[in-house]
Order: C-alpha cells, then structure tokens, then sequence
C-alpha cells in the first residue's frame, strides 16, 4: 500500500463515510457522551483505539476464520480490546471512567466497529484496515467533539471546561438529552449542506 492509498483511505473516513454525520452509527454513544467537549473526544478516542486494534487484528484472522462464526469471532476479538481499553482506562484516567461509565464496555456492541469489521477489515490487507480504522475512528472522534464543543457552549457557556460566557447566558436545554438531538440535527443539516455544494 502507497501514501496515497492510505491518506485516501483516511481522508474517506473522515469526509465521505463520517460514523456521525454521513452513515449515522453509533448514535447511543454519540448522544449520550457529548455533553462537553471533553466527553466527547475521549469517548471518540476510546472508540478509535479499539477500532484500529480490532480492525488489524480481524484482517489478520480474515483467512483462518470460517465464515459460519465470522461475527462471533468479531465480537470476541473486539470485546477483548475493550476490557483491555477499559482496564488502562480506570487504572490511568479515573475522571474519564467516571464521565463515560458505561459507555467504555458498551463499545463492544457499537455498530461503527462491528461495520467496519465486516465491510472493511474482513476484505482488506492489515494494513489497508488499520488505516481505514484510523480514518473512521478520526472521523467519530471529530463528530464527538464537534457535537460536545456545541452543546457545551451553549448549555454551560464553556469550552474543554473554559468558562466563555456568564452563566446566565447558558441554555440548560443543550447539555440535557433533547439538545442532543437538536444539536446533531443540525449538525448533520450543516455537514450535508457543505457536502452537496462541494
């Protein structure tokens, strides 16, 4: 594999086949994670590291995996990048395992890596595959934190924790659950826009 093939791989992660604003996946995590821009992008990076990982790992088992077990075989090599992620996790970033919980063990069943799984690595050389899981784990990290970035200034008037506005300024509606649809329709509005005019 070139350069070219591999920025072109990443760049379609990114642009063409966004998880967020383009193929509309993992909306659970999307949703529940972004109520600050810091949430946000590590949830976005935890997704992104198991994404590479599984990718890799399932393109290089692509040949000894008989098709009739191909997801359950998806599902355990994803769900042991997770407890290893969710491990380092607690041990090093305490304040994220706090703030995302949950959501670390339910990457396991998050359709952005299970479909990339299956569409891509499955397919694809190893190295073709990590490079797609660096692409589309950029594009969901960049969608998270994109979508935590708005909702957290205009629910908390702050950035990654910056105070930017007075609090009266502060719309409580955008850090509940019903802003987050808001914001990311019309973030999805805004991203199709731009795309149908490039």
């Amino acid at each position: 594999m070139n350069i070219m093939n591999a920025i072109q791989i990443i760049k379609n992660g990114i642009v063409k086949e966004n998880p967020t604003f383009v193929l509309m996946l993992g909306m659970c995590p999307t949703l529940a994670t972004t109520t600050s821009a810091g949430n946000g992008m590590a949830m976005g990076l935890a997704t992104m590291a198991v994404l590479v990982c599984t990718n890799f790992v399932i393109s290089l088992l692509k040949s000894v995996t008989p098709d009739k077990v191909r997801i359950p075989v998806f599902i355990v090599v994803i769900a042991a990048f997770v407890t290893i992620l969710q491990m380092v996790i607690k041990a090093y970033l305490p304040d994220v395992d706090k703030a995302l919980g949950l959501f670390i063990p339910l990457i396991v069943v998050n359709c952005v890596i299970l479909g990339r799984a299956e569409a891509f690595a499955a397919k694809q050389s190893p190295v073709a595959s990590l490079f797609d899981g660096i692409g589309i784990g950029l594009g969901f990290t960049l969608g998270l934190t994109l979508l935590g970035i708005c909702r957290e200034v205009l629910g908390s008037g702050s950035i990654f924790g910056f105070t930017l506005m007075p609090e009266t300024y502060n719309i409580l509606l955008f850090v509940l659950p019903p802003g987050a649809f808001i914001t990311l329709g019309y973030l999805i509005a805004i991203v199709n826009k731009m795309r149908s005019n490039s």
